[in-house]
């Protein structure tokens, strides 16, 4: 039978990068699971200063509860002109947790008057997988890219439709699945926890 891994998180945008990248990595017999299937399961308050910390707490508290091998990320959007911003604070840029088309209005607000050469970003991903029996491991991906100056693109989710890779002339919102699952900070941090997902679980056949 395949072995369980819960997916900590609600976002079925993220479930769904989960699901290709591990079925593109071909990690043996594995079941993705997500926490909407343990009615028990609250959404754990992202108290951390880190994605770091906040990854590894929910991915804590799912492990816990489910007694089952838990997978969950922290990730967001960082912006040079605004310090760093909006960091860990992404999915709640504007006040809503979740209200994409508030966030990206707010930060295109904020750099109305910053020139193309001073609207460097990237994306971070923390990844954290932990145990029933207490082990963990984390691993981080990076996204480098500008802030656009305005919308464009359909695809993904969240920042996507504003945000353009290095390299490139079009946002993340109009690249295919494919090329975002190859180059995003979450593709990267999946690549690098996938073969501690096979150790730790045991081997996968």
């Amino acid at each position: 039978m395949p072995k369980k891994l819960v997916i900590a998180t609600r976002n079925r945008g993220k479930i769904l990068e989960f699901v290709r990248i591990f079925d593109e990595l071909s990690v043996g017999a594995l079941e993705l699971v997500s926490i909407d299937e343990f009615a028990e399961l609250v959404d754990v308050e992202e108290t951390g200063a880190t994605f770091a910390e906040n990854a590894l707490l929910k991915a804590r508290y799912t492990a816990k509860m489910t007694g089952l091998p838990s997978l969950s990320d922290d990730s967001g959007l960082c912006i040079d002109a605004l310090g760093g911003a909006p960091g860990i604070f992404s999915a709640r840029w504007a006040g809503i947790h979740g209200d994409d088309r508030a966030n990206v209005d707010k930060v295109l607000g904020e750099l109305r008057a910053v020139p193309d050469g001073k609207r460097g970003a990237y994306f971070v991903c923390v990844c954290a997988l932990v145990m029933p029996d207490g082990r963990e491991v984390i691993t981080e991906g990076r996204f480098e890219g500008k802030i656009l100056h305005s919308s464009i693109g359909d695809q993904g989710f969240g920042y996507d439709p504003i945000f353009s890779p290095h390299g490139l002339s079009i946002s993340s919102a109009q690249m295919s699945v494919q090329e975002k699952d190859l180059h995003s900070h979450r593709g990267k941090a999946l690549r690098a926890i996938a073969p501690h997902v096979t150790e730790m679980l045991g081997g996968l056949g």
